[in-house]
Parts: C-alpha cells; structure tokens; sequence
C-alpha cells in the first residue's frame, strides 16, 4: 500500500503529525509513505526513517510569482504516477486538499465541522471526525491512523520514540555546550508579538537559572532580541545562526529547553527532551504536558475558534514561576 500524507506546514503542525508515522509503520511496515511539505519546512521530515519520500512543494511561492502556480500544479501532478492507494489531507485547508485531489481520487481528511475550512472536506472521500478544539497531536494521530483502520492512543503517545532525525550537522554547535552546567536552550520568538515572553523577563529567567542559557534565532530582529538578553545576563550565550538540521542537533544535546509555543519549541517534545512551554493567547492542548514536558499559561480565556492576536497576557506570567518548573525538571 502506498499512501500520501499533505501536511504542508507550519513546523510545529508537522511535528505533531510526524509521531503518527511510527504506529503506522508498526501498523504495517509495508505502506510506503510519501509526504508533501512546503520547501522551508522539508528540512523538518529530513532523515526520518519512517518516510520513504520526503516531496517538497513550493504554494508560498505563488504570492510573489503569480504565474509559478501552473509549474507548481504541473509538478505535483506528475506524482500522480505513484498511484497512490490513499491520499491523507492531514492540514485541512482548501489548498492541502487541493493538492490532494492533484494526487488521487480516494482521499481522507477531516470532517467539516473539524476544520477552519470546512470546504476542503468536499474533496475527501472519506471524513474524519473529531472536534476543533480537540488536544492537537490528538487531532493529526486520528486523521492518520484512522483512514488505515487502527487507532493510535494516548499511552502510546506518551511512550513515543523520539522522531527527529539529524546528521552531518554544524559542529560550532558543540562548541556552545558547556559540560559542567545544564545547557538550557532559549526559544525567544515565535510569528505572533503577542506569543512571545519579553526579552526583560528572559533575561532575568537567565539570571535566576544560572547555567548555561543558549539563545537560538532566525532572522535579524530576533538576533538583535538575543544580543540585548545576552547583554542583560553574563549567563546567556547568543549561538550563530544555524540551520533547522542543527537545531535539532542542538536541542537533542540539550538538558532543557524554555520557550514560545512555537515550531521550534515543539521540537523538544518530539526528541524527548525536557521542555516548558509558555503559552499566552494560545491554547495549552496543542501539546501533550508529561514528566518531563510542562506549559506554563496566562490568565486568559482562549477561544479555540478564534485566537486573539491583541492578547498580551503572556507578559504577567512571572519568572519565578518558570524557574519553579525549571528546578523541578532538572533536579
């Protein structure tokens, strides 16, 4: 059987629909699995055993070259050539089910009131139930297990292997790593302001904690956010600019990691590694909390169906507090 799994992006989304691929390899170690992801994010899937085609796609081009959409479907139907048994729509939006049904007629997503956007349910032949506001690794084990016949369960979640792969990566990375004290890495930023801890508190997070504090960026205005708290703390270490197959070195070294509820945090709990998550306007059931990965969330109500950009209530949540949770994990 040879299937297609659409889940495009963004990398905390594809983390938590990349444990499934484990259980359906247990399932059946004989499905073939492709999976179709934006460009920026292929680097993610990279080196995962359980994936036999890693096929990158490139949507977000077409905002800037209009025209690129006709190469784009051009390409993605050439795949149809794999004859693909089943075709699982994991996104649930109106493109990921447009490039589904590119692919194959038989395709399986979630049902319409499972979704944001419920028309792409019209291009599944076969629906998914299970509620929006659902735990969401909860939600991507259940569209793609269920379609295959079995179901994956909380306790095997729970006692997921770690399914972030790395190889060849950038050695500056362990030239970071200090071998007398904890290495902590810092998440500081994610896509919304309103997502992020302020930088003051990071640093006096630093300050408390007292080890060795990693501060990893992406682009110019969160490097210049990792300056100043490297600035603030004697204890935090600004790491050059590194990609996301080191990243996943570095995290997986790590003895914890502290951030925003964000790809790269995500990938903590992925590579078993202890983690606290620090939500604001986001709900705490996109994750699973275990021993060893915590959240620590605001006093705000979050409405699942329409999350408030202008909610700012991460702000309040007091250092001390992370630091509690912190010591907790590392002692």
């Amino acid at each position: 059987m040879r299937i297609a799994i659409i889940k495009l992006s963004a990398m905390g989304d594809i983390i938590h629909a990349m444990v499934a691929l484990q259980y359906i390899k247990k399932y059946d170690k004989n499905i073939i699995i492709d999976w179709f992801v934006e460009k920026a994010f292929k680097a993610v899937l990279d080196n995962n055993p359980d994936i036999d085609n890693i096929i990158e796609i490139n949507l977000k081009q077409i905002k800037k070259e209009k025209l690129s959409i006709f190469s784009e479907i051009k390409k993605i139907k050439s795949y149809r050539k794999n004859n693909y048994d089943l075709v699982i729509d994991a996104q649930g939006l109106i493109k990921s089910a447009f490039v589904a049904k590119l692919l194959a007629k038989n395709i399986a997503g979630f049902s319409k009131t499972s979704i944001r956007e419920g028309l792409a349910s019209y291009f599944y032949t076969k629906k998914v139930e299970i509620a929006y506001d659902e735990n969401t690794i909860d939600r991507n084990t259940k569209v793609l297990s269920n379609p295959l016949g079995f179901e994956i369960t909380s306790k095997d979640i729970l006692d997921k292997k770690s399914f972030l792969f790395y190889k060849n990566e950038d050695k500056i990375i362990y030239d970071y790593l200090d071998k007398d004290k904890k290495n902590i890495i810092f998440i500081i930023s994610s896509t919304w302001e309103s997502r992020n801890y302020p930088k003051e508190k990071f640093a006096n997070l630093a300050n408390k904690l007292k080890e060795n504090i990693l501060v990893v960026w992406a682009n110019e205005e969160e490097k210049e956010k990792a300056l100043w708290i490297e600035d603030n703390s004697s204890y935090v270490k600004v790491m050059p600019r590194i990609n996301l197959n080191s990243l996943k070195a570095l995290i997986g070294k790590s003895d914890l990691l502290i951030g925003n509820d964000t790809g790269p945090t995500h990938m903590a709990w992925a590579l078993n590694i202890p983690s606290i998550t620090i939500f604001g306007p986001t709900p705490i059931n996109r994750v699973y909390i275990t021993d060893i990965n915590k959240v620590i969330k605001s006093s705000s109500k979050v409405n699942h169906y329409k999350l408030n950009k202008n909610d700012f209530s991460i702000n309040e949540i007091k250092e001390e507090n992370i630091l509690k949770i912190a010591k907790d994990i590392l002692d």
